[in-house]
C-alpha cells in the first residue's frame, strides 16, 4: 500500500480574485504546478495530492471567514528548507499575505519549529514550515 497523505484539500472562498494571486505566489514559491483553473476556481499540485481554491456557487452566505471557528484551522505545508520558509516570510507581504505571531519568527511554534505563520485577505492562514534540523550523528 502506497504511504497515506491527503488527496486534496478544498477551501471555498467568497472572493477568488482577491485570493487567488497570493496562493498562485505562495505554492510556486513552494513548487506546486497549477493543476486546474476554471472561471470559479484553481488547483495547484505537488506529487499526487493537490490543493483547490474555489468560489463556489454552493457558498452559504454569512460572516466572512473566522479560521477561530468550528472547521479549517489552518494549512501547513512543507518547504524544502529555512532558506525557502525565510524568503517566504520576506516576500509575504508585497504578495498578499500577513505574517502572524511576527515577533517570534521563526520559532512560534516553539524552539524546534521553524515556520512562517501567514494569513491571506480572506483571513486563511498558511503555515510553511522547513524539515527539522538534524545535529551530527554522534557514534557511541
Amino acid at each position: 500500500m502506497p504511504p497515506s497523505g491527503f488527496h486534496h484539500v478544498e477551501i471555498w472562498v467568497a472572493d477568488l480574485a482577491l485570493v487567488e494571486p497570493s496562493w498562485n505566489w505562495i505554492l510556486g514559491e513552494l513548487g506546486w504546478e497549477l493543476y486546474q483553473n476554471w472561471p470559479a476556481g484553481r488547483s495547484w499540485r505537488v506529487g499526487e495530492s493537490y490543493l483547490v481554491v474555489e468560489q463556489s456557487s454552493a457558498v452559504r452566505p454569512g460572516l466572512p471567514y473566522d479560521r477561530m471557528r468550528p472547521g479549517l484551522n489552518h494549512l501547513a505545508v512543507h518547504a524544502p528548507d529555512r532558506t525557502t520558509v525565510d524568503r517566504i516570510h520576506a516576500a509575504a507581504e508585497a504578495n498578499g499575505w500577513q505574517p502572524l505571531f511576527a515577533e517570534k519568527y521563526p520559532h512560534a511554534g516553539g524552539p524546534d519549529h521553524y515556520a512562517a505563520y501567514l494569513t491571506d485577505a480572506a483571513g486563511f492562514e498558511i503555515e510553511v514550515v522547513a524539515p527539522e534540523e538534524r545535529g551530527p550523528d554522534v557514534e557511541g
